[in-house]
């Protein structure tokens, strides 16, 4: 009988779950799509979405908590309700970092438009694509996967360095630009942070998989 409980209560864990990493990938997408495009509207949805985003975060640290008082869960399942419960933070940290992008596609969509002397949606896309990956991996229990995303943060550390030097040069060459060439500054640090997020997410995935802890050994994490 106890089992029985604990096993409707681990899938409703996994729902839930799922349904704040659909919010949050959605979320990011669109405040992406929001700096490509200028577009405000698209960014407001963003915006707006972040209370409940907050509040299904809020549930599942709750139902974590319920977890681990009523049922006592050993192994595999008590290594997933403590993965969830870090990497739900995570998520909802993400979600944070949409909101910040979306803000700075609001200011550029009032600005004057320029041209940008670099391609901005390589590291949008790899950012957005490292997420879905870690996503996928925590959906899919799949370990190998989790393992990939360490070496696409590698990645994004370059180009957010990229970014700063870009910066740099095009704010002496379009100084009348500057405001607009700091809030594209802001985006890629978001942007980093999100693949420092989808690193931590990757890395608990493969904790609960393989029960290792290998947040400190970043060479096995490839």
């Amino acid at each position: 009988m106890i089992s029985r409980h604990l096993d409707r209560s681990m899938e409703k864990l996994k729902k839930m779950i799922l349904e704040l990493s659909a919010a949050v990938e959605q979320d990011v997408q669109m405040a992406v799509q929001a700096v490509s495009e200028r577009n405000p509207r698209l960014a407001q949805l963003v915006i707006d979405s972040d209370n409940d985003i907050d509040k299904l975060e809020v549930d599942i640290e709750e139902e974590c908590l319920q977890i681990l008082a009523l049922h006592q869960p050993v192994a595999i399942d008590l290594r997933f309700v403590v993965s969830v419960l870090k990497i739900n933070n995570d998520l909802e940290r993400v979600g944070d970092e949409a909101v910040n992008i979306a803000e700075r596609a609001q200011y550029l969509a009032q600005s004057q438009v320029f041209e940008i002397p670099f391609d901005f949606t390589i590291m949008l896309e790899k950012s957005k694509l490292m997420l879905q990956h870690a996503l996928d991996a925590l959906m899919n229990m799949d370990a190998a996967l989790a393992h990939q995303v360490g070496a696409q943060d590698d990645e994004i550390d370059e180009l957010n360095r990229q970014m700063y030097t870009y910066v740099q040069d095009s704010i002496r060459a379009q100084p009348e630009h500057v405001e607009a060439l700091i809030h594209l500054l802001s985006v890629s640090r978001h942007l980093e942070r999100i693949a420092d997020y989808a690193t931590n997410i990757a890395e608990d995935v493969v904790y609960m998989i393989e029960g290792e802890i290998i947040r400190h050994k970043p060479e096995n994490f490839v």
